[in-house]
């Protein structure tokens, strides 16, 4: 099969690949280098550097909103269009250019999860399971029928960027057994998504790192393993603003204020929630790495309580 596929952040490379094992790729389409690093240097995608590495021909148009766009797209006669992680909206005139249309890896267990952060806002909701869904892509928003999908647990202390790993890899998985199938003339039937249990996952604001200690210490371990590694969560500490990279939830009564620190030890620092305590086990001062607070105490010796 002729296939062009689109896609941008590491998230994409492992479907890449798995798309180009028996296929050809025709194209790849990825966004415009942006500036990135200290010299705000114009970079690469990951995907673009993955498709240079084979040979593939690589596009990055701002937009499909020109008859040009299109044009190109079309010449290059794709039987299907695979899109992950892209980042552009596709009008439905690109939509139905792909003899199959357009097959897109998403990151969720559809209906739910809808939007561009499904892996972090499955973790700060505190959810226990996971998936990744193969849909035929429509103009909604993440609104079209699931192809194939399968699901996996998350694990109890689970990162945002472990879960995007191990997602990665399942789409990837998802992906190859749907070009299976059309490579044996068989195409995934398409089942509807239900209209209950939609729910969207908004982009992530580095706004929302700052953590709010009259939450529930629940809901802060939770903000805590989704937003690592990206945007890192932070928080005043002792007089310190610190970025958590690990802590768990403590169900302890107490009756101190918010944001209290309760307890200093080499197995944590305590802090007190508006409801419970969190335990900060991994963290990283201003221009420092992250470390354990065994080692942040002994650099704090101040703060030793226990």
């Amino acid at each position: 099969m002729r296939i062009v596929f689109a896609g941008t952040p590491d998230f994409a490379v492992p479907s890449l690949r798995a798309a180009a094992q028996r296929n050809e790729v025709v194209a790849v389409y990825t966004q415009p280098d942006r500036p990135a690093g200290r010299g705000r240097e114009l970079t690469p995608s990951p995907v673009k550097r993955e498709a240079l590495l084979r040979g593939i021909e690589v596009v990055q148009p701002e937009n499909f909103k020109s008859v040009v766009s299109k044009d190109a797209l079309r010449a290059f006669k794709p039987d299907l269009m695979i899109v992950v992680a892209y980042g552009l909206i596709l009008p439905q005139s690109v939509l139905d250019i792909p003899t199959y249309g357009c097959w897109n890896v998403h990151a969720s267990l559809l209906p739910r999860w809808r939007g561009a952060a499904p892996i972090q806002r499955a973790i700060e909701a505190g959810d226990t399971q996971s998936g990744v869904c193969l849909m035929q892509m429509e103009k909604g928003l993440d609104t079209g029928p699931v192809l194939l999908s399968q699901a996996l647990d998350i694990g109890e202390n689970e990162t945002g960027g472990q879960l995007h790993d191990r997602l990665a890899a399942l789409g990837a998985q998802v992906l190859v057994d749907g070009l299976g199938l059309l490579r044996a003339g068989i195409r995934p039937v398409p089942k509807a998504q239900p209209g209950i249990g939609v729910t969207y996952a908004h982009k992530l604001d580095k706004a929302e790192a700052k953590l709010d200690w009259s939450q529930p210490a629940i809901v802060l371990a939770n903000k805590v393993r989704a937003f690592n590694p990206w945007p890192m969560a932070e928080a005043v500490v002792a007089g310190e603003r610190l970025r958590l990279h690990g802590a768990v939830a403590v169900d302890e009564a107490h009756n101190v204020a918010p944001g209290t620190l309760l307890r200093a030890a080499r197995d944590g620092l305590d802090v007190a929630c508006g409801e419970g305590v969190l335990r900060i086990r991994v963290l990283q001062r201003e221009g420092g790495k992250a470390i354990t607070v065994a080692d942040y105490l002994n650099g704090r010796p101040d703060l030793r309580m226990a």
